[in-house]
């Protein structure tokens, strides 16, 4: 009798083992089909921006400023910013690998500004100041996603467009003859984006992740005219000036997911 009731108990036990095993496969495949969620986290932007001019014999600059100003033109901002919005998405999933897409939208607040100031090689003490600022406001993302399922845990890969808006504004000045000149764009770029993450099931329609995403959105350029100096203004318009700025983003984020 003893050894029957041992023998039963081991299957018994077996049972419950080959269920959990299974519960626990099971648990990988619940990543699959559609799934809403949101996420917050930071931004880090930062920029490569020029601004230069050309020589004019009727213009303004005298020949030596014009390159002074392409050196102190060639400037780098960056700054720090909020990251966060909603996503969607759909999963298909055989055994442990995984190939979904997503997308999402939200707010991405970068303000990046940066400042330069030179004497005129020509007409010392008087000097020249450019700033140059890059600022954006929301992201969009379209990835795939490609990953492998283990239990609970999910790992991936994730790549494809981004967009966002740009603000990029460019101000010289001096102290010479109170010149003035501005330039900029507000457009929307689009470029690329590609990272990883990784999610885990917290219960059968809940999950949590964190992401990591570098996105890269190309530069914007454009010219203007409309340089005044002295007092009353006098145009130089023969002095055409070019502002030039990408913009590239380190963007951190963590969320949710409701799997349906």
């Amino acid at each position: 009798m003893g050894v029957k009731v041992k023998a039963r108990l081991t299957g018994v036990v077996c049972v419950f083992c080959l269920a959990l095993f299974a519960g626990n496969s099971a648990n990988g495949q619940d990543f699959k089909g559609f799934y809403i969620g949101g996420s917050v986290g930071g931004v880090h932007g930062n920029s490569d921006a020029q601004t230069s001019t050309v020589f004019s014999s009727s213009g303004y600059f005298a020949t030596t400023s014009v390159p002074a100003i392409t050196t102190v033109g060639a400037q780098s901002p960056s700054a720090n910013g909020f990251a966060g919005g909603g996503q969607a998405g759909y999963n298909f999933q055989s055994r442990r690998i995984l190939f979904g897409v997503e997308a999402d939208f939200g707010g991405m607040n970068i303000s990046e500004s940066a400042t330069g100031t030179a004497t005129y090689p020509c007409c010392a003490p008087t000097a020249f100041t450019i700033t140059q600022t890059v600022k954006t406001s929301w992201l969009f993302t379209l990835r795939p996603r490609v990953g492998v399922a283990v239990r609970r845990l999910l790992v991936y890969g994730t790549g494809g467009m981004a967009m966002t808006d740009a603000n990029y504004q460019a101000l010289f000045t001096d102290t010479f003859a109170t010149a003035h000149e501005n330039g900029g764009k507000d457009s929307t770029l689009v470029g690329w984006t590609a990272g990883a993450g990784a999610e885990v099931k917290v219960s059968r329609r809940l999950s949590v992740k964190g992401e990591y995403l570098y996105a890269d959105f190309g530069s914007e350029t454009n010219t203007s005219t409309n340089l005044t100096a002295f007092t009353p203004p006098i145009a130089f318009p023969t002095n055409v000036f070019t502002h030039t700025a990408d913009l590239r983003a380190h963007i951190y984020r963590f969320g949710f997911n409701v799997h349906f």
